[in-house]
């Protein structure tokens, strides 16, 4: 049966019209379940139909794309299957200028089978730009349509695409100009949908700026119309994850986004769905709203995260909408990990305020579900999860105390073990945010949890950025006088060791000077100053930092000189003299006659 066709359809003696029925009757068979696929492409039907589009009869073409085009839109079809091939969509290309079927057919199998950058750049290669613009002028409007599509999928996330659209015109017409027609409110839905969409990619690669009239009057606008009541629940989705990308990383935008059509509270409705089902004849649309369900939350919760992005005001808004953080709270445990990973990313962009951190996390016990959320989440999970973490461990936060409790030490102590380089650096953070003016049985603990042998494990990592956060922590673990005698005191050989290690090592100004500031620190310490003192190297170091080229690095050199000689304390004069006999003055009669005010003053 199945093989027979096939068999018929390649036999070249067959008359046309006989293959051409082939292709429709193999084309409804792909229509049906996806079995019927899966037989299909275990029957090798795709190099077959490609084969077929080799012959010079245009309506077998036709009816070979068409098969293609339904195998293609299958979701157990791999997308790989069109690029096996190179010859291939140099063919393609060169159909399209058939008739409007092979137009319509082409871009449908281009824009299904067009994903990630690998594709999108063998098509860019290939012409696709210069090949499919003119048909977004097509008398047709299915081939208008379907063209539109495909720039969609070029366009995203692709800034090679994006800048060359910019330039690219039709009829004496700019793409971006095409694009805005085509989202005007007389246009059908999924055309105004899918052009701001294409509209957004350009101006997220740079290739429009974010204050074009063509964004911020049309595109934007287009968006937040999408997230009315008056739309499919599908469309209302698409709307509002289009806009969460368009507006992420603009706070001008944001601002206009807030202020447009009342969507912040336009977008609770998202949150409202399945709705209480009445009459048995709305158990239809029960299984819609349900099926819909997940995807509204999700991308409602996106969308709150862009807007609460960096605006106070907007933050405010969002959590004085109606059960906002109840809603969040129950989206960190959702069974749908997107649904979880989208209520984090909101919580991480509403937790940047320290006006909320203080009432709103405080009333609704946040860090609860969130420490919850971090027990073994997927990594993706785990980065916002543990950066909303570090928000809620500054000093001001009233949540850090029960945080505490709850054995978050022992958890960002094994995420600074992690291969991944964000959790490492988040660990760390939310570690030094922990120890700043912290008690010291809570500074004695993170370092009896980090252990000596994982502190130089951080201390020698290979992104400066672990580096910098881990010599913050140890600032902020040696500071208050007790504080600095009780560490240096069961930690001291390891940490003058760890501080020699980062001067002697290739490093970049910041490191130095934070690494100067700790040892000031130590320099502070009742007893633990004599660990400098009797440390010539260590000595030796801070002088060379007095008469170094860069003055951030003189300044924290000479704080270092100045805690060890204050006068009223004891043994002053023997350290003194010692620092004499170095040399120390002569370089300060020295620097007393710089030009930097501050060195000078110092």
């Amino acid at each position: 049966s199945l093989s027979r066709l096939l068999y018929l359809l390649q036999q070249e003696t067959s008359s046309t019209e006989l293959r051409t029925e082939c292709a429709v009757v193999l084309g409804s068979l792909a229509m049906g379940t996806e079995n019927n696929v899966k037989s299909l492409l275990d029957c090798h039907i795709i190099p077959a139909l490609l084969q077929g589009l080799l012959s010079p009869d245009l309506k077998f073409i036709e009816a070979c794309l068409r098969c293609l085009r339904t195998i293609f839109i299958s979701p157990v079809t791999p997308e790989d299957l069109l690029y096996t091939d190179a010859t291939v969509i140099s063919h393609l290309m060169a159909l399209l200028s058939r008739s409007r079927y092979t137009q319509e057919y082409i871009c449908q199998i281009f824009s299904h089978c067009c994903k990630g950058p690998d594709h999108q750049t063998i098509l860019f290669n290939h012409g696709a730009v210069q090949n499919i613009a003119h048909l977004l002028v097509s008398t047709s409007y299915k081939v208008r349509m379907q063209a539109l599509k495909c720039f969609s999928v070029l366009a995203f996330e692709n800034p090679q695409v994006s800048m060359t659209l910019v330039n690219v015109s039709v009829d004496g017409e700019l793409l971006p100009q095409i694009f805005v027609k085509m989202l005007q409110r007389d246009k059908p839905i999924e055309m105004q949908l899918t052009s701001a969409k294409c509209l957004t990619s350009m101006c997220r690669a740079g290739a429009i700026r974010t204050d074009d009239s063509c964004i911020v009057l049309k595109t934007l606008p287009c968006l937040v119309r999408m997230c009315s009541k008056e739309r499919l629940l599908e469309e209302r989705v698409e709307g509002a994850e289009t806009l969460a990308y368009l507006i992420e990383t603009d706070v001008e935008l944001q601002r206009i986004a807030s202020i447009t059509d009342h969507l912040i509270v336009m977008l609770a409705d998202y949150f409202k769905y399945p709705s209480s089902v009445s009459a048995i004849t709305d158990i239809k649309r029960l299984d819609h709203d349900l099926k819909h369900a997940h995807e509204l939350r999700q991308a409602a919760f996106k969308l709150y995260a862009s807007l609460g992005a960096n605006d106070e005001d907007i933050r405010k808004k969002i959590i004085e909408t109606e059960n906002m953080m109840d809603r969040i709270v129950n989206g960190l445990s959702e069974s749908s990990i997107k649904v979880r990973l989208a209520a984090v990313r909101c919580l991480h962009s509403l937790s940047r305020s320290v006006q909320q951190l203080r009432t709103s996390f405080q009333d609704h016990a946040v860090w609860k579900p969130l420490m919850k959320v971090l027990q073994n989440a997927p990594n993706e999970i785990l980065v916002v999860a543990s950066s909303t973490l570090c928000n809620l461990l500054l000093e001001f936060s009233p949540s850090k105390e029960p945080i505490l409790e709850s054995g978050a030490i022992e958890l960002l102590c094994s995420l600074t073990q992690s291969e991944n380089l964000a959790l490492r650096v988040n660990g760390i953070w939310a570690l030094m945010n922990m120890a700043f003016q912290a008690e010291q049985k809570i500074k004695s603990d993170i370092l009896r949890g980090l252990s000596t042998e994982q502190l130089f494990q951080l201390l020698s990592d290979s992104d400066v950025n672990v580096l910098m956060k881990t010599l913050g922590l140890l600032r902020n673990l040696l500071s208050t006088r007790p504080h600095i005698d009780h560490i240096m005191s069961t930690h001291g050989k390891q940490i003058m060791q760890a501080v020699t290690l980062i001067l002697e090592g290739e490093h970049n100004i910041e490191v130095k000077e934070q690494t100067l500031c700790i040892l000031a620190n130590i320099a502070d310490g009742t007893t633990a100053k004599e660990l400098i003192m009797t440390n010539d190297d260590i000595l030796q170091k801070i002088k060379y930092y007095m008469s170094h080229s860069n003055a951030k690095l003189q300044l924290a050199a000479m704080f270092c000189i100045s805690n060890l000689i204050w006068n009223e304390e004891e043994g002053s004069q023997e350290r003194q003299d010692k620092l004499r006999d170095m040399g120390i003055v002569d370089i300060l009669h020295k620097l007393s006659q710089s030009s930097d005010p501050n060195l000078c003053d110092k």
